[in-house]
């Protein structure tokens, strides 16, 4: 694959976590919103509105830990690192990916341990509230010895536990690059100290 490509498809994953992450949080709103209007005002309830609330959430928050790394968004402090020249800053950056990467693997090799066994030996465990979309029901047929699911089985939720972990992996590998190539010069953007003085 040619850099541009590699850059093409950085991108395009880069579109993809931020429509995923828009309309994740959107649907958290207009579920919640909509739970609290039925509830007060229609004496009635969603009863998987907070499950899917609940998954939601998740691949939100599993989802954004790799978009942070794209957009050097995480909280992270600099100080001592500051205190060296620039040329071993960017090794000492490195090193951080390093470190970083090694976190993520670690973590990809879990939640696919992890996953694997819902969409295999455990492919019949259903979520507790969440009904089974009727465009899903052939799944049933592929991993549920033919029995339709009655609720929405667990594997699809917890897809994003390998997928999180995957995205993280790849967006680690994508910084290292980057500050290897002068593109980047840290995991975390830089900020000057501020005068105080100066602000006033």
């Amino acid at each position: 694959m040619s850099f541009r490509g590699k850059y093409r498809f950085g991108e395009t994953v880069n579109q993809v976590e931020e429509i995923l992450i828009a309309i994740f949080l959107g649907l958290m709103t207009l579920i919640t919103f909509s739970n609290v209007i039925a509830r007060y005002i229609f004496n009635t309830n969603l009863l998987w509105a907070l499950e899917v609330t609940l998954f939601l959430f998740a691949w939100l928050v599993l989802l954004g830990m790799s978009y942070c790394v794209k957009k050097q968004l995480h909280i992270g402090i600099d100080v001592v690192v500051s205190l060296f020249p620039s040329y071993w800053q960017r090794w000492i950056a490195l090193l951080g990916v390093a470190v970083c990467l090694a976190f993520s693997l670690l973590l990809l090799k879990g939640s696919w341990d992890y996953w694997f066994p819902f969409v295999t030996s455990r492919a019949f465990l259903e979520t507790e509230d969440v009904p089974m979309p009727v465009f899903l029901h052939f799944l049933g047929d592929w991993l549920n010895e033919g029995e339709r699911y009655e609720k929405l089985p667990r594997f699809i939720p917890y897809f994003v536990l390998p997928l999180g972990a995957s995205l993280l992996t790849f967006r680690f590998i994508e910084l290292g690059w980057r500050i290897s190539s002068g593109k980047s010069s840290g995991l975390i953007h830089h900020h000057k100290p501020v005068d105080l003085e100066k602000a006033r």
